[in-house]
């Protein structure tokens, strides 16, 4: 008796027919299995992520009630103390938003700090891929691609924080426009096209709000797409330890493990988001009251991804000079042209440090901080700089808070400036290399058990536990790379060989990344590391 085989499911056909015109089972079984890497620090990217998110939700619905216009209206709203005041609809509709629409002050205290954790998280991530290396070849694209979504992310966080035309940020676009003016030739005119004529003028806030809602973010958007397709095309990092190498990936599947995960961690995210926008204030508008031309806030502050820039324009001396009829201040001039030169420094450094190691390999295992002095203390020394700044951004702040002269501040900050981040730099190279004779005394010797024994000719002496097989990995696994050398100064028949400038200057940071004491040499061997373990042993004994 012959049977039929058994008829396939409706869902067995939906999959059978998506899989022939999609190839999702191909897609998903080489995709879904994909290991990530389980360490605390990886979350830091996820962070970014879910507060992106957040942004977007949050931005879409603020949408529906923000009118972006400077047309002047009579407030008669829930806020009294604002009653019959005349202010734009952009400042009355934030007003609105925050006393009449259900949520709506939620809302808006969410999306404001989601905006500085998503910065926040940013840096701090991006800081971790600098101090461990992640960022060489072949990720030196998608390094690119996170400091672009650093340096947007700046940017449209000051045109959201100038949407509701308060006083606070109409403070804020006045330091905007005094920088724009202060651009050579092209300043003025670059102002009126902004603001639609003399500042204040009638057409920045709806230009911004086309900027901050479409523009900018779906240049992030794509921007985070092909950070996350660059991250499973090139396989996650990871810490160098027993049966990693750079080929394989030791770790969780995507799914359902990492996914599982993720997913959790999204909703804690946006948790902890929602808990602090519900119990600590963030830009109150209604306090500010709505924006004029001749007057100024109070202790105006702008968030603080912005106070680095205002510390520099702050702290700057009011220098001009005349040139040709024409008269540069180079009191903002200066710092304007530092800020990005500075961002700038830590988009390029990767191909900076590429070429002067000339490291061409592919790396996927990542470095610990301490054995790569140079660079882990050329980073602090970045962030002490970028920490002076921000105090050179409220130091009328500093005065009032703690009764000191804002002079004697300014002037420490400037000081500062160059002092602050050469100390750090040295001090952090020191630390560095402190802790890797730390680490070579270990696997030599061994860790200290705080057990005291006297030996027979009545010396006193500690006992020693030897490491175990997975820590002495972890401490000698690193490269310790040799700088490059200049060739020699003639070749093989006694001709003197020209050495271009460019071959010196790179033979020189070389020395200064890899050369005589930048690095501890580590144990180099078995008969090393036997020698040790012999001699403690007898003592042991």
């Amino acid at each position: 008796m012959s049977t039929s085989p058994a008829k396939a499911s409706s869902g067995e056909r939906l999959a059978d027919w998506a899989d022939g015109r999609l190839g999702i089972h191909t897609f998903g079984r080489k995709y879904l299995r994909k290991i990530f890497p389980d360490h605390w620090s990886f979350m830091l990217g996820e962070i970014c992520l879910y507060s992106f998110i957040v942004l977007i939700i949050t931005g879409v619905y603020l949408t529906l009630f923000f009118h972006p216009s400077m047309n002047e209206v009579v407030y008669h709203g829930s806020y009294a103390p604002l009653n019959g005041i005349r202010m734009s609809e952009a400042y009355a509709s934030t007003l609105d938003i925050s006393f009449e629409v259900r949520g709506g002050l939620l809302i808006r205290q969410i999306h404001h700090w989601s905006a500085l954790i998503f910065i926040a998280g940013m840096f701090v991530h991006m800081m971790r891929h600098f101090f461990t290396g992640s960022f060489r070849k072949p990720r030196e694209l998608n390094w690119l691609f996170g400091w672009l979504l650093l340096f947007i992310g700046i940017f449209e966080g000051l045109l959201g924080y100038s949407l509701p035309d308060d006083l606070l940020s109409g403070t804020g676009m006045r330091f905007v426009d005094s920088a724009i003016i202060s651009t050579p030739v092209i300043g003025t005119y670059l102002s009126f096209f902004l603001f639609g004529g003399e500042f204040p003028g009638h057409e920045v806030i709806p230009r911004f709000y086309s900027l901050h809602i479409l523009l900018l973010p779906g240049i992030m958007l794509a921007l985070v797409v092909v950070h996350l397709i660059l991250v499973f095309y090139h396989k996650h990092t990871q810490w160098p330890g027993p049966g990693r190498t750079e080929q394989n990936v030791v770790g969780a599947p995507l799914m359902p493990v990492y996914v599982a995960k993720a997913g959790g961690f999204f909703f804690l995210v946006s948790g902890v988001l929602t808990v602090v926008a519900a119990i600590a204030s963030i830009n109150p508008v209604w306090l500010y009251g709505p924006y004029r031309p001749d007057q100024v806030s109070t202790g105006a502050q702008p968030d603080w991804y912005l106070g680095f820039a205002e510390g520099l324009i702050r702290v700057m001396p009011g220098w001009e000079i005349n040139i040709w009829g024409h008269t540069l201040a180079l009191g903002i001039l200066i710092p304007l042209g530092l800020f990005p030169l500075i961002l700038a420094a830590i988009g390029a450094y990767p191909f900076i440090e590429a070429w002067v190691t000339g490291d061409k390999r592919e790396h996927h295992l990542l470095d610990r901080p301490r054995n790569r002095p140079v660079r882990t203390a050329l980073g602090t020394a970045w962030i002490s700089l970028y920490l002076v700044m921000l105090v050179g951004g409220g130091n009328d702040l500093w005065a009032t808070h703690f009764h000191l002269s804002v002079n004697s501040i300014t002037w420490a900050i400037r000081i500062g400036f160059f002092v602050v981040p050469v100390a750090v730099f040295i001090a952090t190279k020191r630390i560095c290399l402190g802790l890797q004779r730390r680490d070579r005394d270990l696997v030599l010797h061994g860790r200290e058990t705080g057990i005291v024994k006297r030996l027979p000719h009545g010396e006193f002496v500690e006992l020693h536990e030897p490491l175990s097989p997975t820590q002495l990995h972890r401490l000698t696994a690193h490269e310790q790379p040799a700088p490059l050398e200049l060739p020699a100064a003639t070749d093989a028949h006694g001709v003197r060989r020209r050495v271009s400038r460019r071959e010196r200057l790179r033979a020189r940071l070389s020395r200064g990344l890899y050369g005589e004491g930048t690095q501890i040499p580590k144990p180099t061997g078995s008969p090393e590391l036997d020698s040790s373990h012999d001699s403690r042993d007898s003592v042991e004994r």
